[in-house]
This record gives C-alpha cells, sequence and structure tokens, in this order.
C-alpha cells in the first residue's frame, strides 16, 4: 500500500468538519498508487476516495478536479470531486493539498478482451470530444521535456545497449515532436495514463458495463493521439512480450473512430506515437525504480516492461516490417 502521509481517525473527523458528507463509517488505505496517498472512505452519504497529494501543488490541483467536474457534467463516468462547505474542491492535510472525490462502480479488468477495449475506445473518445470546451489549460507534465530533464539521473542505471536505445528514442521523438505534422495533431485535456487498473467495469448478468475512468492526475493537455496510444499499449498487448494484439487493437481503435475518426496525420505516424507513449512510461518506472521515495508500502513498477513495448514499436517501424 502506498501511503505516503498516514491519516488517524483524528485526522479525518478533523477535516471532515468542513465537508456535508455524514459520519464516517470505514476509512482505509488503497493498496495501490506509486504517487499519491489513497484511501477509501464510506460515510453516511456514500462511497469515496480522499487523496493526499504528494507531489502536485494547490497551484496545480485545480486543473484536475476541475476537469474531472467538467467532464461529470459531460455524462463521462469519472470521480466527481466533491466541495467543501466554502466550495472549493480541496483543502490542505498535513500541510499537503487533498481532495475527496465519488468513488465509481466496478473492479478494474485486468485480462480485457476485445469487448472490453471498444468500450474503452469509445468512451476515451467521448471523452476528448467532451474536453474541447475545457477553458484551463496545463501541459502534459511528463511529456519530452520531462523525459530529457530526468535522462541524465537514470544513464547511469542502463547498460550500453539500454542507453543505446534510451538516447536513439529521445533523438527521435525530438524530431517527431519538432515537426509541422505533430504541431497539427489535434489536442486537448487527456487522461495521459490510462491504463487497465485505472479503468473500472460493472460485471452485470450478461456482459461488464464500463464503469468510468480514474486518477486523473497525471492528466493534461497533449496530443489525442498520445492518449490512445497509451491507452492501446497497455490494453492490447500480451504483457508478457509487449507484442500488440491485432484483434484488440483493430477493436479500440474502431470504437474509438466511430466517435471521432483519425485525421490524416493521426494515421502516418500512429507508430511514433505508440513509441512515444511507450518512451513516456520507460523513462518514468526507470526513474521510480532507481530514485524512488519513502513510503510505508511501496514496490516500483519493472521498468523492464515497458523497454520490450518500445523494442517492439521501434522494430515495427524498421524497414524490414513495413
Amino acid at each position: 500500500m502506498a501511503v505516503f502521509t498516514p491519516v488517524t481517525n483524528a485526522d479525518l473527523g478533523d477535516w471532515l468538519q468542513d465537508y456535508d458528507l455524514g459520519d464516517v463509517v470505514e476509512f482505509r488505505g488503497i493498496q495501490s498508487g506509486i504517487e499519491n496517498s489513497n484511501f477509501f472512505l464510506t460515510t453516511t452519504h456514500g462511497e469515496y476516495v480522499l487523496t493526499i497529494f504528494e507531489n502536485l501543488t494547490a497551484t496545480q490541483l485545480p486543473f484536475y478536479l476541475d476537469l474531472m467536474r467538467h467532464l461529470a457534467s459531460h455524462r463521462v463516468p469519472v470521480p466527481d470531486p466533491m466541495p467543501r462547505r466554502d466550495g472549493s474542491l480541496f483543502g490542505m492535510l498535513h500541510g499537503k493539498p487533498a481532495s475527496i472525490v465519488t468513488k465509481l462502480e466496478g473492479a478494474p479488468e485486468l485480462a480485457p478482451t476485445s469487448a472490453h477495449c471498444i468500450e474503452v475506445g469509445q468512451m476515451l473518445a467521448r471523452m476528448h470530444l467532451a474536453g474541447r470546451d475545457f477553458a484551463q489549460h496545463q501541459p502534459n507534465l511528463r511529456s519530452l521535456s520531462w523525459w530529457q530533464q530526468k535522462a541524465p539521473s537514470i544513464a547511469e542505471f542502463l547498460s550500453g545497449e539500454q542507453r543505446a536505445l534510451f538516447e536513439d528514442e529521445l533523438a527521435h521523438q525530438a524530431e517527431f515532436f519538432g515537426s509541422a505534422d505533430y504541431a497539427s495533431l489535434p489536442e486537448g485535456p487527456c487522461h495521459c495514463d490510462l491504463f487497465r487498473d485505472n479503468v473500472l467495469f460493472a460485471h452485470g448478468r450478461e456482459h461488464a458495463r464500463l464503469g468510468g475512468f480514474f486518477d486523473f492526475y497525471f492528466a493534461g493537455v497533449d496530443k489525442w493521439l498520445f492518449d490512445v496510444a497509451v491507452t492501446v499499449n497497455d490494453w492490447c498487448i500480451d504483457l508478457a512480450t509487449g507484442v500488440l494484439d491485432p484483434a484488440r487493437v483493430d477493436a479500440m481503435l474502431r470504437a474509438y473512430q466511430t466517435v471521432r475518426p483519425f485525421t490524416p496525420a493521426e494515421e502516418r505516424h500512429w507508430n511514433d506515437m505508440l513509441r512515444a507513449g511507450a518512451m513516456r512510461f520507460w523513462v518514468s518506472r526507470l526513474f521510480d525504480f532507481h530514485r524512488p521515495r519513502e513510503a510505508q508500502m511501496l514496490k516500483a513498477h519493472d521498468p523492464g516492461h515497458f523497454e520490450r513495448i518500445l523494442r517492439e514499436r521501434v522494430k515495427a517501424a524498421s524497414p524490414a516490417n513495413r
């Protein structure tokens, strides 16, 4: 359980005085997450999630919470931040910003089928379109400039072969990001981290129903194609090898494009963006693995997973595989 900032029952009771959420029934830490301290909170008014933000500042946080509230108002199933008595969507707990959001129905689907990918693809496109009139702007804070910034601190942990891949891909992505085609790609608020464990499905009698998307705290304004690529790189692969599953890829992309078709430039640069999505998470996992922060119980994800994915995407771009 990643709990960087412990919260006692007394802490919680005092903090909830600023909310109109009833009395506490249950409160416990969540056994996932590597960025924030998360807790399930059940009160006499309903079920919620309390998050203490370990890295995001009080200045940055309104973008994420206001985006979630905006999407919820457009009938996109996301956690809805609960206002405090003064109308604000977060307060300070142990000197750090913290918020309470509604708890979505369902559980993660860790072995998705094409049917799951269809639902995710359609909702992702709906989410992108719903964000078009969101007025606030914050860039994806884990994009190219962040990869370049973190490179020196992780280079010493790479083998010669890994460093060659890392440096070659940084150069490739810098060229891609600087191109006219990249500038033309449609953009808007993106989740930027829509992995299997950030989506819930409620299982009914006949089929699984999408419960919603959550954990928007890596969200930012980016190219919509990047958001799709990140999602495909997790939902549509063989986890052991990183190889794409054509059936699931086709299902997700077809479903997405029934709502928002790709532009010609997006079609041309699909593999470049798959590589960008893999690079983003290889960098972050390398950094978390080799430069970890302290937590009560924290296990960093294996950076080798996204190294394998990146190698597969680079291989697919080679002339012999075109």
